[in-house]
């Protein structure tokens, strides 16, 4: 069993030491599903890169903006988003864990 808190604790502290301000960690690999907690410090991003064949953005803490396309999706702790197939980047607008789902084939 993982415990998300735990995990978003442990990696929320790893990324306000890291120099680049962010910590990840692959929670689940089975076939072709992928889940990994990120943490973010406030005004880290993720640089625009291509999407999974299916994903989802969970917020466990925190407020990030997913950005596709030169639209901003706001998301706050506790809410899902589907991510959509196009290439996209992700902004911490204060220090946050995310989850990360993804399809890979």
């Amino acid at each position: 069993m993982v415990d998300l808190e735990q995990l978003a604790v442990e990696h929320a502290a790893l990324a306000a030491e890291s120099p680049h301000g962010r910590s990840a960690h692959l929670v689940l690999h089975d076939g072709v599903l992928r889940q990994t907690v990120i943490a973010l410090t406030a005004g880290t991003s993720l640089d625009e890169h291509n999407a999974p064949a299916a994903a989802s953005l969970q917020v466990l803490r925190g407020r990030v903006a997913l950005t596709v396309a030169g639209h901003l999706q706001e998301l706050s702790a506790g809410q899902l988003y589907p991510v959509p197939q196009e290439r996209h980047g992700l902004l911490a607008h204060v220090d946050s864990v995310v989850l990360l789902t993804a399809v890979t084939a």
